[in-house]
This record gives structure tokens, C-alpha cells and sequence, in this order.
């Protein structure tokens, strides 16, 4: 599907004539009509209807219409956006979840800085959940975040990474309580992200069919609950890249209750009804960055 026949359908919706649009186009009458015709050859529909009162919109021209425009202002942007030596100004309110922002923070700001150097960058890290509020909210632009099965049509949504899990603990609560079963782990106090976000849901599913099950405590911050797993407070399931460095040291030892646990995968996510094609740019780019820095 050619832009340039979109655009002649745009034009002629809009004027209401092939003869107009001919004009503002440059282009002579039968021109205008062979795009027309092609485009409702492409999509197996009349999109005009043309009689003695004038030229109107037929149902599927109508309904047609928004997406053209739509489809029309994103490739103007995308051509501004490339051929513009001009940098960006404005501010993006990007939101990040703790454990990429523990991560990638640094690293991340510091490449958007250097591809949009005008551009103000407001960065909240939050937990899953409420970064998804936001977003739907229009009090973010893009959200770096647990990817889940969202229902959530509204919504962009691409792939970041996704890191292991592991069970870790200091070697001397290990050595004073050996963990080899869920029902074991159970008599330990475990250390968790909060409640409603993806590793919360999957420890609530895992100690289910116990009868007795563990003592909880939860933090926001992947970097508290390293600290906290660090000085004994608990056992905790953290991303691989979060633990690997102390894992190395003997600080801390994993061990394995039961059943593999799953990865934790992040994604990027912006609003749909966002026309402007930066969202999507720092997310690849970021996406980029993530796969670099691990």
C-alpha cells in the first residue's frame, strides 16, 4: 500500500472532489482516480461514492479515514526526525521498574542524553503496576517494565529481556537451616517484591498447596532486598544479574527448594494513540543498550 495513494485519499475525503484534489496535488483528474482505484483494489472495498449531489465517503471510506491520517503524520515525523539536524526539545516522562533502573539507569540516560541532548528526561522507577497506571493514565510516555499477560489493547507493547531466577541465601542461614524442599523453605522468612507484581503473584502460587506457608516480607527496591538478603534477614528469589557478583564472592549461595522458577522478562511499553514516533525510538534504543551492557 503506497503512502502517495493514501495521501490522494485523504485529499479528495477531505475536498470532497477528485477535480480539487487534482489541483492541490498537481496532478491531472485520471491520475487521482487510479490511485483511488488501486488503493479500493488493495483493500477489496468502494471507499467513495460519487453521483449527481458530489463525491462523499462511502461506510468503509469513513472508517478508512483515521487510520490514513494516522499512517500519514507518522511518516511526515518520521521523515522530519530523520532529516532534522535540528535536536528535540521537550520532556519525555519515562517510567522504569527497580530492577532494570538498579541495572541500566546510568547507562541508559546517559545514550538518550547523547541522541536528544534538548530533551528533558523525567524518570520515575516504580513497581510494575503502578508504572501500567501511569501509562494508561497519559502520566507517562513510555514505561520500561515485568512484562505479563496484559489484556490491554491500548497499549504497545515490545520485549526488553528476561534474566533467570534463584533462590539465594547467606552460606550461615543455609548452614543453620539446609533447604532442599518448598515445605522446608516454608519454616524461613521470606523476602519478596510487593504484593500484585509478577514474582509476588508466582511465590503466592508456589506455596499454595502448603499447609503451612512462609512469613513474607516485601520491599519495592531489588537493591534493599539484596542489602536485606545480604545481612541475613531472609531468603529471597532475585534475577540472576542482580546476585551474580555475590553469588562469585560466596556472600551469597543459591539453592534449590523445588521446581525451576521462571525468568523474569521486562518490556518496553507505550500508548497507542501516541503519535509521535520518540517513545518507540528510545525504547529500541534502549532495548539496545540492555542487550550490550548485560
Amino acid at each position: 500500500m503506497r503512502l502517495r495513494n493514501l495521501n490522494t485519499f485523504v485529499k479528495v475525503a477531505n475536498l470532497g472532489s477528485f477535480h480539487a484534489a487534482a489541483q492541490q496535488l498537481h496532478a491531472t483528474q485520471p491520475a487521482i482516480s487510479a490511485r483511488i482505484n488501486t488503493l479500493e483494489e488493495e483493500l477489496g472495498t468502494q471507499l467513495f461514492i460519487r453521483d449527481k449531489s458530489g463525491t462523499r465517503l462511502s461506510s468503509r471510506g469513513v472508517q478508512l479515514l483515521p487510520y490514513a491520517e494516522k499512517l500519514l503524520a507518522i511518516s511526515l515525523e518520521m521523515k522530519q526526525q530523520i532529516s532534522d539536524k535540528s535536536p528535540q526539545k521537550g520532556t519525555l516522562r519515562i517510567g522504569i521498574t527497580d530492577t532494570l533502573a538498579n541495572l541500566y539507569l546510568s547507562p541508559l540516560l546517559k545514550h538518550w542524553q547523547q541522541l536528544h541532548p534538548l530533551m528533558s528526561f523525567e524518570l520515575i522507577s516504580d513497581v510494575t503496576p503502578t508504572l501500567t497506571r501511569q501509562l494508561q493514565e497519559n502520566q507517562l510516555d513510555l514505561a520500561l517494565m515485568v512484562a505479563g499477560n496484559y489484556d490491554q489493547p491500548e497499549l504497545v507493547i515490545e520485549p526488553l529481556c528476561s534474566y533467570p531466577q534463584h533462590w539465594v541465601a547467606t552460606p550461615e542461614r543455609l548452614a543453620d537451616n539446609p533447604v532442599t524442599s518448598l515445605e522446608a523453605l516454608s519454616h524461613s522468612p521470606i523476602l519478596s517484591f510487593p504484593r500484585d507484581t509478577r514474582p509476588w503473584d508466582y511465590l503466592q502460587q508456589l506455596f499454595r498447596p502448603l499447609d503451612e506457608r512462609p512469613i513474607f516480607h516485601t520491599c519495592s527496591s531489588v537493591a534493599n532486598l539484596l542489602t536485606l538478603t545480604l545481612q541475613g534477614a531472609g531468603m529471597a528469589l532475585l534475577p540472576a544479574p542482580i546476585i551474580q557478583e555475590h553469588l562469585s564472592r560466596g556472600m551469597l549461595v543459591e539453592f534449590s527448594p523445588g521446581p525451576k522458577p521462571p525468568e523474569l522478562s521486562f518490556c518496553a511499553c507505550w500508548r497507542l494513540d501516541d503519535d509521535r514516533i520518540l517513545p518507540q525510538l528510545l525504547a529500541q534504543s534502549g532495548r539496545e543498550i540492555i542487550v550490550a551492557t548485560a
